[in-house]
Protein backbone atom coordinates (compact mmCIF):
# COMPACT_ATOMS: atom_id res chain seq x y z
CA UNK A 1 0.00 0.00 0.00
CA UNK A 2 2.87 2.36 0.78
CA UNK A 3 4.44 1.71 -2.61
CA UNK A 4 1.14 2.43 -4.36
CA UNK A 5 0.73 5.80 -2.60
CA UNK A 6 4.33 6.72 -3.43
CA UNK A 7 3.78 5.89 -7.11
CA UNK A 8 0.53 7.88 -7.06
CA UNK A 9 2.29 10.94 -5.60
CA UNK A 10 5.07 10.70 -8.19
CA UNK A 11 2.61 10.44 -11.07
CA UNK A 12 0.56 13.32 -9.66
CA UNK A 13 3.66 15.54 -9.52
CA UNK A 14 4.58 14.65 -13.10
CA UNK A 15 1.04 15.42 -14.27
CA UNK A 16 1.10 18.75 -12.44
CA UNK A 17 4.38 19.73 -14.10
CA UNK A 18 3.09 18.72 -17.53
CA UNK A 19 -0.07 20.76 -17.02
CA UNK A 20 2.04 23.81 -16.12
CA UNK A 21 4.14 23.37 -19.27
CA UNK A 22 1.06 23.02 -21.48
CA UNK A 23 -0.55 26.06 -19.86
CA UNK A 24 2.64 28.06 -20.53
CA UNK A 25 2.67 27.01 -24.19
CA UNK A 26 -1.01 27.92 -24.66
CA UNK A 27 -0.35 31.52 -23.65
CA UNK A 28 0.02 33.89 -26.59
CA UNK A 29 0.19 30.98 -29.08
CA UNK A 30 3.67 30.06 -27.93
CA UNK A 31 3.36 26.55 -29.34
CA UNK A 32 3.03 28.12 -32.77
CA UNK A 33 6.38 29.85 -32.30
CA UNK A 34 8.09 26.51 -31.64
CA UNK A 35 6.42 24.91 -34.66
CA UNK A 36 7.30 27.89 -36.85
CA UNK A 37 10.95 27.72 -35.80
CA UNK A 38 10.94 23.98 -36.51
CA UNK A 39 9.52 24.47 -40.00
CA UNK A 40 11.97 27.25 -40.86
CA UNK A 41 14.86 25.17 -39.52
CA UNK A 42 13.85 22.01 -41.37
CA UNK A 43 13.59 23.95 -44.63
CA UNK A 44 17.09 25.35 -44.11
CA UNK A 45 18.68 21.92 -44.93
CA UNK A 46 21.69 22.69 -42.74
CA UNK A 47 22.10 22.85 -38.96
CA UNK A 48 23.85 26.24 -38.88
CA UNK A 49 21.50 27.94 -41.28
CA UNK A 50 18.58 26.41 -39.37
CA UNK A 51 19.52 28.34 -36.24
CA UNK A 52 20.35 31.49 -38.21
CA UNK A 53 17.14 31.38 -40.26
CA UNK A 54 14.98 30.76 -37.21
CA UNK A 55 16.64 33.69 -35.39
CA UNK A 56 15.96 35.94 -38.39
CA UNK A 57 12.35 34.72 -38.60
CA UNK A 58 11.87 35.26 -34.86
CA UNK A 59 13.28 38.77 -35.11
CA UNK A 60 11.02 39.59 -38.05
CA UNK A 61 7.96 38.32 -36.16
CA UNK A 62 8.81 40.37 -33.09
CA UNK A 63 9.56 43.46 -35.19
CA UNK A 64 6.13 43.09 -36.79
CA UNK A 65 4.56 42.96 -33.34
CA UNK A 66 6.59 45.98 -32.20
CA UNK A 67 5.55 48.03 -35.24
CA UNK A 68 1.89 47.21 -34.53
CA UNK A 69 2.23 48.67 -31.04
CA UNK A 70 2.96 45.59 -28.93
CA UNK A 71 6.04 45.06 -26.85
CA UNK A 72 9.00 42.95 -27.96
CA UNK A 73 8.41 39.51 -26.43
CA UNK A 74 11.71 37.79 -25.71
CA UNK A 75 9.95 34.59 -24.67
CA UNK A 76 8.29 34.23 -28.08
CA UNK A 77 11.61 35.04 -29.75
CA UNK A 78 13.43 32.41 -27.68
CA UNK A 79 10.77 29.77 -28.39
CA UNK A 80 11.05 30.37 -32.14
CA UNK A 81 14.83 30.03 -31.96
CA UNK A 82 14.38 26.91 -29.81
CA UNK A 83 12.39 25.38 -32.65
CA UNK A 84 15.31 26.17 -34.95
CA UNK A 85 17.76 24.59 -32.49
CA UNK A 86 15.64 21.43 -32.37
CA UNK A 87 15.70 21.24 -36.17
CA UNK A 88 19.47 21.87 -36.13
CA UNK A 89 19.86 18.86 -33.82
CA UNK A 90 17.75 16.91 -36.30
CA UNK A 91 20.06 17.95 -39.16
CA UNK A 92 23.15 17.04 -37.11
CA UNK A 93 21.76 13.56 -36.50
CA UNK A 94 20.63 12.95 -40.10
Amino acid sequence: MLLYSQIYKTNFKKQLIMNKILEFLRQSNRHKHIVGGLIVGILAFNPWTAVYASAVAASCLELKDKLKGSLWDWIDWALTVTGGIISAIFWLLV
